[in-house]
């Protein structure tokens, strides 16, 4: 079995931000890439017991926003 989880990624000011669309979870980072480690942090976090006891499998799916400006 295995739980299907989808973030919405933006990028506001200095920091990129991820919300999860199923649960309450929310986590922050300077870079890309470690938004991307944290998210999967935060998500073995929220889930240790259903991951250690029913070994659950868990995907995540993750839509970023991004800002196209004008074409010169």
């Amino acid at each position: 079995m295995f739980m299907l989880l989808t973030f919405i990624i933006k990028k506001e000011d200095k920091f990129w931000t991820a919300k999860c669309n199923e649960e309450d979870i929310f986590t922050q980072a300077t870079s890309l890439d470690t938004l991307m480690a944290n998210i999967k942090e935060a998500v073995e976090l929220h889930f240790e017991d259903e991951i250690k006891e029913k070994k659950e499998k868990i995907q995540i799916v993750s839509l970023s926003q991004v800002e196209v400006g004008a074409v010169a």
